[in-house]
């Protein structure tokens, strides 16, 4: 590690050092330490799912809900796949150091990530300061939809094929009309996607940025990049409305505005060398 990326360790030190108030924003990136397969661009898919390659299905073709009419096992082996990965695998350790940092702040922190594996309740974060902005995988809904309803998926177990990635056990229905359900997750091209738990969700940030707004307040943002640019905007957003400083965390997209810190370096290995400067 050189001595640039060194001095900004220390800086990011700094900031968590002083910080009343801790807003973790993340992206993909957060759950590669994880264990997690990186979807970006299409090799990175296709080496997590290699029968797509074979159809020429890119992710962005495949996180499409008209899959759930054209081929919904097809469909729910995708998705069931990816719920059984996310259960499976263990939060990596720098889930527990931010919990560790929030627990000290007198605001503690609220969470604002574009994943949907439900990893940051699974690692003790409070589910009711936490904004999944594209949906739960953990959740459910009706693929039509009937109404806007959306339920658990604790008790949803999709078996599925390793070869092909095809659902095979029964495929999960609507409790109001007894049609196929999808999960509540907001994919590509997607206008029947029910928005309300995760609007629920934005409001409580809101509520929460707004008690803390004269507060020294820390964003960090952990894995997040420019092709789906939702979590960087919103950390840009808050930095600049409340004044608040930004770390920027991503081995690969590590730009910043100008006056903020970044550090070009994978999640789990930045937060674990801020962590030892404190």
């Amino acid at each position: 590690m050189d001595a640039e990326i060194k001095d900004r360790i220390e800086e990011a030190a700094i900031a968590v050092a002083a910080a009343e108030a801790l807003l973790i924003t993340t992206g993909a990136g957060m759950g590669v330490d994880s264990g997690l397969p990186d979807f970006r661009g299409d090799q990175g898919f296709w080496k997590a799912y290699p029968p797509m390659e074979r159809l020429g299905i890119s992710f962005v073709e495949m996180a499409n809900p008209t899959w759930f009419s054209r081929d919904p096992e097809l469909a729910w082996g995708f998705y069931g796949h990816r719920l059984n990965l996310y259960r499976e695998t263990a939060p990596h350790a720098g889930f527990e150091i931010l919990n560790r940092w929030s627990d000290r702040l007198t605001h503690g922190s609220f969470v604002f990530t574009s994943n949907v594996d439900g990893h940051f309740q699974l690692a003790g974060f409070d589910p009711d300061r936490v904004v999944e902005c594209h949906g739960s995988l953990g959740h459910l809904q009706c693929a039509k939809p009937c109404s806007q309803e959306i339920w658990s998926a604790d008790n949803l177990d999709v078996t599925v094929d390793e070869d092909s990635f095809r659902a095979m056990s029964l495929l999960p229905e609507c409790p109001g009309c007894g049609g196929l359900a999808r999960p509540n997750v907001l994919m590509f091209n997607d206008w029947h996607w029910v928005p309300h738990r995760t609007s629920a969700q934005e409001r409580r940030l809101e509520m929460w940025l707004n008690e803390v707004k004269n507060s020294r307040l820390l964003i960090v943002e952990l894995g997040a990049g420019s092709a789906v640019p939702t979590v960087r905007m919103t950390s840009e957003r808050v930095a600049r409305s409340l004044n608040a400083t930004l770390v920027r965390i991503n081995p690969r997209e590590p730009q910043i505005p100008h006056g903020q810190m970044s550090l070009p370096l994978g999640a789990l290995e930045a937060l674990e060398a801020i962590d030892e400067r404190l």
